[in-house]
């Protein structure tokens, strides 16, 4: 089996933020010569003293660029596909800059009010993501990313290493499924306060509930979230079985692969309507089994590069012509694999390509 590791690409090279476009032009008529220096997101601009200086927007949009990975974590976790991130982050930035400039200079955390106001732009978005995946064709899934995706990575400095954890865990397929199946304020609840932090003011605020019934959400979600981990295997012994259920999948192998699977293993697999996938949970070993060794990308030539994702190891499938065809995560409990999500949606697989 081949070992590259997959790397995220750029999602859609066209994209072009309105922030971005102003960060842009500051850049490109700013007079770059020497003198004091001041990083916008990893170019120098140098002034001369007493020379020309920023505007007050242009440095609110210096000041406020700063949180957009971190905003883009946060929507991530509670939407579960980067488009929706991506676009629940471009609507929280739409608010600040419409907000007149006296106002915006009164608020004393940007980044809270941001991290407020992508919390209620998600809440809305969540409404009505339910009813749109009741009409997804096949089952939908969470957009799988790579381990040290910004998505993965975005919490601020200075965060305790447990709770980095937490963070890391909050974006593994079995547990966004879990936040899934929560209602929508109790997922943004415990998303914003157990995974980043936000007070309880903050994100009643945000949601539109007393501080008391926003303790309440998040206690809810935290309870479905500890008994899902409290079943999941340590990283090493995850990563072993899910290497092995690969090789047993790629030999051909019935009884090998039906060895690592537990009786009661459910496969679900994301087609988006796009490209064939079983349109409903496979289960049980035999039928999971089955399924697989009758995959029609896994026949000679077929690869499956071993990558790092937030669930542990899982994979990336190449067929013979090196096309990209599907990401495979996996969730243990004990010496068996219990889960398998195949994601083969070619729009959740652009940071793979």
């Amino acid at each position: 089996m081949s070992h590259r590791a997959g790397t995220p690409g750029h999602r859609n090279p066209h994209r072009r933020s309105l922030l971005f476009c102003v960060v842009r032009h500051v850049c490109c008529t700013i007079r770059f010569i020497p003198s004091r220096r001041r990083s916008i997101r990893g170019c120098e601009v140098r002034r001369r003293p007493g020379g020309p200086t920023l505007s007050g927007e242009v440095r609110d949009v210096f000041d406020v660029e700063t949180e957009r990975s971190q905003l883009t974590a946060m929507a991530y976790r509670m939407l579960g596909t980067v488009a929706d991130a991506e676009d629940a982050v471009q609507e929280t930035y739409a608010r600040w800059f419409r907000m007149p400039e006296d106002e915006r200079a009164a608020v004393r955390s940007p980044g809270a009010w941001l991290g407020r106001t992508v919390g209620r732009v998600c809440l809305d978005v969540l409404g009505s993501a339910r009813m749109r995946r009741e009409h997804y064709v096949g089952e939908w899934l969470p957009e799988p990313v790579p381990a040290h995706s910004d998505l993965v990575t975005g919490s601020r400095s200075g965060v305790d290493p447990l709770e980095v954890s937490i963070r890391n865990d909050a974006v593994s397929t079995a547990l966004l499924l879990v936040l899934e199946a929560l209602t929508p304020a109790e997922r943004v609840a415990f998303v914003l306060h157990d995974v980043f932090d936000l007070s309880f003011a903050e994100i009643a605020a945000a949601i539109g509930r007393s501080e008391a019934a926003t303790r309440q959400l998040a206690s809810s979600a935290r309870r479905h979230i500890r008994q899902r981990r409290a079943r999941m295997a340590s990283r090493e012994h995850h990563d072993a079985l899910v290497r092995a259920f690969a090789a047993a999948s790629l030999s051909g192998d019935y009884h090998a692969v039906v060895r690592v699977l537990a009786p009661d293993v459910v496969l679900h697999s994301d087609g988006g309507g796009a490209v064939s996938a079983a349109r409903r949970p496979v289960l049980g070993a035999d039928r999971v089994a089955r399924f697989l060794l009758g995959l029609p990308h896994l026949q000679p030539g077929t690869v499956l590069e071993p990558v790092a994702t937030p669930d542990g190891l899982g994979f990336l499938a190449r067929t013979a012509s090196g096309q990209v065809h599907s990401v495979w995560t996996a969730g243990v409990e004990g010496d068996r694999v219990t889960d398998v999500w195949i994601v083969v949606n070619p729009a959740k697989l652009t940071l793979w390509a």
